[in-house]
């Protein structure tokens, strides 16, 4: 039924919006409904004999999973992530993601349940990359990239996907929490906010289930996977701000754009040496499979820049229930509001890092 009436609104809303939009809304109506219906309940998958036993470890590890978020992150407990569709492509849906040519500012899409955010999806990679080559013909930076899930924010009961099923056990717990967590607040409009918390979230969950159902092994190997992570990401903002510095300069269009594409070398470069220091780990090299552009860097610090603030709040709180009431509370400020509060949190944070410092410094072996 809800079904039905998403794929009714969903017309109306893009006959009103013109024959484009149209296209657009269609798509992504008919893309959520194939796999809301491709979706079988897991226990069906275990239970029939022509399952791969590869597939059904991942799937009971996956339920495990999925106990461990309700009964220890007090996620929902939900339709979603109790079923598993196959799918026959590698990703479930392909982002494009546009800026000017000279600007990190992401062009804004609005839609009516996530409100306005910088991306637009698509469940055929042949239709994101056709208006991805719109969008450069206008003058605008793009990239697409493979989305392997995302949260329907309870509207739908998510399913498990092939597209992350065999993801180490870390990483599944990872993808799930994260994106339940989505159900728990958003804010429509805000990707700073709902990005960041739901990575709060994830991070703490993650280590629960490691200390919990982890070996020494595992949590080595998540251990690397985050020092990794942190390593690019730092190396992603370095040159964000390069290119920042250079389009708020006041030298012509030309100098602009040849600066531009030194940094975007400089970037190329430090990379490479970035996996010399990790021994050759090419986890990231997708990143690079298209020519680089503002667009690949307009999100960069999107999961991360109120992430000490909300790993704050959760420290304080002590509980996820009473954690994720504050974050409500957060989230019913008007945008101003939030955001100095979030200040404040990130402020109290760097304080509490700062004395934690100072004291293994004073201290040194008496811990």
């Amino acid at each position: 039924m809800r079904t039905r009436y998403w794929l009714l609104t969903a017309c109306t809303l893009a006959l009103l919006a013109g024959c484009t939009q149209f296209r657009y809304y269609m798509q992504a109506a008919q893309g959520q409904y194939s796999l809301w219906s491709d979706a079988r309940p897991i226990d069906d998958w275990l239970g029939d004999p022509a399952t791969d036993p590869q597939l059904k470890a991942r799937l009971e590890k996956a339920l495990l999973i999925r106990r461990f978020a309700v009964q220890e992150l007090s996620l929902p407990n939900n339709g979603s992530y109790k079923n598993y569709a196959a799918l026959s492509r590698p990703f479930v849906l392909w982002n494009v993601v546009a800026t000017p040519e000279l600007s990190l500012r992401p062009i804004q899409w609005c839609f009516p349940i996530a409100g306005c955010v910088s991306y637009r999806g698509y469940y055929s990679k042949q239709d994101a990359t056709a208006y991805a080559d719109e969008l450069r013909g206008e003058g605008n930076d793009v990239q697409v990239g493979g989305v392997p899930a995302y949260s329907t924010l309870g509207w739908f009961s998510d399913p498990l996907l092939s597209t992350f099923i065999n993801y180490s056990d870390a990483e599944l717990a990872r993808m799930v929490f994260h994106e339940l967590a989505h159900q728990v607040v958003y804010v429509p409009g805000d990707t700073q906010f709902n990005e960041s918390f739901a990575t709060a979230v994830e991070e703490a969950g993650v280590q629960r289930w490691l200390a919990l159902y982890g070996t020494d092994e595992m949590r080595l190997a998540y251990a690397r996977y985050n020092s990794r992570r942190a390593d690019f990401l730092a190396l992603l903002v370095r040159h964000r701000q390069m290119l920042e510095a250079n389009y708020a300069s006041k030298t012509s269009v030309r100098h602009r754009r040849a600066e531009k594409a030194r940094i975007f070398a400089h970037l190329q470069a430090d990379y490479q040496q970035l996996k010399q220091s990790w021994g050759g780990y090419a986890g990231y090299d997708r990143w690079f499979a298209e020519p680089l552009t503002n667009a690949h860097l307009s999100a960069v610090g999107t999961y991360h820049d109120y992430l000490p603030a909300f790993k704050s709040l959760l420290r304080q709180e002590r509980t996820f229930v009473r954690f994720y009431g504050a974050v409500q509370k957060l989230a019913a400020l008007d945008p101003l509001q939030r955001q100095q509060r979030l200040e404040q949190l990130a402020h109290t944070a760097a304080d509490e890092s700062a004395q934690g410092q100072d004291q293994q410094t004073a201290a040194p072996g008496t811990l």
